[in-house]
């Protein structure tokens, strides 16, 4: 059984790198890049900052803070852990890959999916009371997802692992936060 599925996502990254063009090269290693993303980020905070009083804003800040530092450190313990070679550094796969990127650390799972889909997750279910166009939000974890494949550093299980770890994280966190922090914030009471 493990056999066939590494089997699969060896031919299935295989396939999709392969649908990659020099045209959109650029694109998705821009994409790929955290750095790209910051717009976004600024974004979730303002949004936060006019869609909640302060006190609670603040709360929502340093929940999302807790769970950055929980999914960042759980993605390098499972990466050092697990110590799967990424696509682009194991001489079987290698060289039947585009690579536009070169790595060096361990694969799995995908800290590009784990810590994108943790963040939006929690924004999501902060926000999607107040912002109707909250769903647009997941538009970046695919796309950020997605080009990790592109670039040839992450097979398909390490992008779906860490997304649905990160998503697991975000609805733990938004427990804790609706359990043990909201109850007690001052915005809640009269």
């Amino acid at each position: 059984m493990l056999q066939k599925l590494l089997e699969w996502d060896r031919e299935t990254l295989i396939y999709l790198n392969g649908l990659g063009v020099e045209t959109y090269d650029t694109f998705w290693s821009i994409i790929t890049n955290i750095a790209t993303w910051i717009p976004l980020f600024v974004l979730f905070l303002v949004l936060l900052f006019r869609k909640f009083p302060r006190q609670e804003a603040v709360l929502k800040f340093l929940t999302l803070s807790g769970l950055i530092a929980f999914i960042t450190s759980i993605t390098f313990l499972t990466k050092t852990f697990m110590a799967r070679l990424r696509p682009n550094n194991s001489e079987d796969i290698n060289d039947l890959l585009r690579i536009l990127k070169t790595p060096t650390d361990y694969s799995f799972f995908s800290g590009h999916a784990s810590s994108s889909l943790a963040i939006t997750m929690l924004m999501y279910l902060f926000l999607r009371k107040r912002v109707f166009w909250a769903p647009l939000f997941f538009i970046w974890p695919l796309l950020f997802s997605y080009s990790r494949i592109y670039v040839g550093v992450h097979y398909p299980t390490d992008i779906m692992v860490g997304a649905l770890v990160g998503i697991a994280s975000a609805i733990f966190f938004y427990f804790l936060y609706k359990q043990f922090i909201a109850p007690y914030s001052m915005s809640n009471h009269p």
